[in-house]
């Protein structure tokens, strides 16, 4: 059996003291630098490690919280424009259907104004190539000049005295004896009982030869024949 030598198991007793010291610090220091926070103050002394902890947490915070600010405002903006724009293209569109719409509306009017015309030009057409009375008032009616009428009227006086079927033994035939009388049947196949056939007929024959009813009377006068 061994004697215990009181110098050695001092020394020991001096080392498991320190150990134990040093690892109750390190515990400390350890559990203190993860728990303090930014802003908050701690009573006692403050570790170095627990400052070190610190610092970056603070600094990572205060550069994070502008960004994250920015992202959002940047990201509200973004929506607000889209919103924006897709009102201005909503609105542009209902501006082109008006206006498209107004057109056609347009075009639609003016056909139907044409048409009108068309019908209005038709009927006077008709009643122009329809004229009604005695031969001497469907004359009237398709010469429309009151003087022209009046050198018409002279020539056909003599001519034929207003009689449709007037008829000479040389083969003229009709108001403005035309010879042979069937020439009239270019202004129309009923050119025998038609007073306006022969009316028309005989204009164009004194606009083609003498220029005019009045330069067919005045050739008239002068020869007793045109």
């Amino acid at each position: 059996m061994s004697v215990p030598n009181p110098e050695r198991h001092g020394r020991l007793s001096r080392l498991h003291k320190i150990s134990a010291a040093t690892g109750a610090a390190a515990v400390g220091v350890t559990a203190f630098a993860f728990t303090v926070v930014p802003g908050q103050k701690s009573s006692g002394s403050v570790t170095a490690g627990s400052e070190m902890a610190a610092k970056p947490v603070a600094l990572q915070t205060a550069a994070d919280g502008p960004a994250a600010q920015k992202v959002s405002i940047d990201a509200q903006t973004s929506a607000a424009d889209d919103r924006a724009r897709a009102h201005a293209k909503a609105e542009a569109r209902k501006k082109a259907e008006a206006r498209a719409e107004a057109r056609q509306q347009a075009a639609k009017k003016a056909e139907r104004d044409r048409e009108r015309r068309l019908a209005a030009s038709r009927s006077a057409e008709r009643t122009k190539a329809s004229p009604s009375g005695s031969p001497k008032q469907v004359a009237r009616q398709i010469i429309g000049s009151e003087t022209q009428f009046q050198c018409f009227s002279q020539i056909v006086e003599r001519e034929s005295g207003w009689n449709i079927h007037a008829q000479n033994p040389s083969g003229a035939y009709g108001l403005v004896q035309a010879l042979p009388g069937s020439k009239m049947s270019s202004a129309g196949p009923d050119w025998r009982n038609n007073a306006a056939t022969q009316v028309k007929w005989g204009l164009n024959y004194m606009k083609d030869r003498y220029g005019s009813p009045c330069g067919a009377w005045s050739f008239w006068q002068s020869n007793n024949w045109y």
